[in-house]
This record gives structure tokens, sequence and C-alpha cells, in this order.
């Protein structure tokens, strides 16, 4: 059965990394006793070591280990026998081209189908949906393909932001920016807030957190779902 955890960010405004979905992930990952990171998205440039490194501490406070893919020879292989998987967020860009050009993403999709548990976090949520159209990072790289796992019947805006009436930014809104998508495109989006996940288990999806989400649906006027609900509708 399918068990993932899209995360909208890793971090929220006050607390540490992963800080706010600790008792999530205490449950999420009960049956792992070590967790593989992809650490690709390398948010601000990291390495992938300084990265991992970042995650493990996180990780070992709730008694998990973990280590980087970039660790392994092969990691098909890692993927395979993985425990656990989490992918972090960074540039969405740079994370899908990596994923291609080490053919990993259909075993990522394999072993999450097998039963192995899921978290994305911002980027590495971007990749849960049907495509990464709607991440909000720069293209500093270009991935031979905007294709992503698929493994819910959406596309997902991480970090959503709502309009501020007294703002006098002049640039384009996020919806507005998804309703460009949907000039071109006809699968729905959903807008995360900060602190907000979805949560998959099998055929089942539902929206968590404190906020509730925003969803877009081509040729309709995009509208809020609370906390809670179920996101079947969507499929």
């Amino acid at each position: 059965m399918k068990s993932i955890l899209i995360a909208s960010t890793s971090t929220i405004h006050g607390s540490g990394y992963l800080e706010y979905l600790t008792d999530e992930l205490k449950t999420h990952f009960s049956n792992a006793s070590e967790i593989l990171f992809i650490p690709y998205a390398r948010p601000g440039g990291i390495s992938y070591d300084d990265y991992t490194k970042i995650a493990a501490k996180t990780f070992k406070s709730i008694g998990k280990s973990l280590k980087g893919i970039h660790e392994f020879d092969n990691p098909k292989k890692a993927l395979e026998n993985a425990e656990g998987i989490f992918t972090g967020g960074g540039n969405t860009f740079v994370l899908v081209n990596q994923l291609y050009k080490n053919d990993i993403l259909i075993a990522i999709k394999e072993a999450i189908n097998k039963g192995t548990p899921y978290l994305g976090t911002s980027a590495g949520s971007n990749i849960c949906g049907l495509t990464m159209h709607t991440t909000n990072d720069m293209p500093i790289t270009y991935p031979p393909s905007f294709k992503t796992l698929g493994l819910v019947p959406f596309n997902i805006n991480p970090h959503y932001l709502d309009p501020k009436p007294n703002s006098t930014h002049m640039g384009e809104t996020r919806e507005t920016r998804i309703k460009e998508f949907h000039s071109f495109n006809t699968q729905p989006v959903i807008g995360l807030r900060e602190g907000s996940w979805i949560e998959v288990k099998g055929d089942d999806l539902v929206l968590k957190g404190n906020l509730d989400a925003r969803v877009f649906e081509y040729d309709k006027s995009p509208y809020e779902i609370p906390t809670n609900s179920d996101l079947g509708f969507l499929k």
C-alpha cells in the first residue's frame, strides 16, 4: 500500500528543520530504521554531503539513521532496498534533471508502489504530481522531461502564497501563474500553504495541517478546501 507524505515545506517560521512534522514522521517511518535521502535539489547550491547532514540530524532525533543516495554505487539498488525514502526541497529543475540522469524515476515509483514510505518536501513534493510545471523555481538547468512520478492525479504548488491586498509588489501572483498553466494544461493544481501536507494511504488522499489549501481546476474559479478534506474527488 502506498504511504506518502507530500509536504509544502521542510521548515515553517519559528521552527527547526522538519520539526512541525516530527510526530507524523515517527508514525510514517515507524517500521524503518534507516531512511534513504535524495539530496539532488541542493537548496542554495549546498553539497549533497552537507544537505544530508542537515536531514540526518533531524531523523536522529526520532531514532532513525539517514544515508544519502549519492553514497551508494548503485542508486537503483539502494531504492530497491530502502526502508524509507525522503526527497528534500531545493530547485525542482536540478532535482528532476538528476533523477533522469541517474535513470531512477521509475525505481522511486516502483519502491513507493510496493509500500516503501515516502516523504517529499517542496521540490520533493513537486515530483509527486503529474508534472513539475507548477514549481516556483528558476529553470537553471533543463531536464529531459517535465513529467514526474504521477503518484497523485494532479499537480502541486508548494509554498503557495495568497495575494496581499495592500502589497506594493507588481509582479504576478501564484494564482496568476497557475491560471497561465491552465491556458495550456488541464490537470488540477493544489496550492499547499506552508505547514500543510497531503497524506496518501493506498488510494486515499487527505489534506493535513492547520491551513486550508487552494484548488485550481481547469476552466473553473479557484476555491478553498479545509484541512482534513478528502481529495479523492480530484481523481
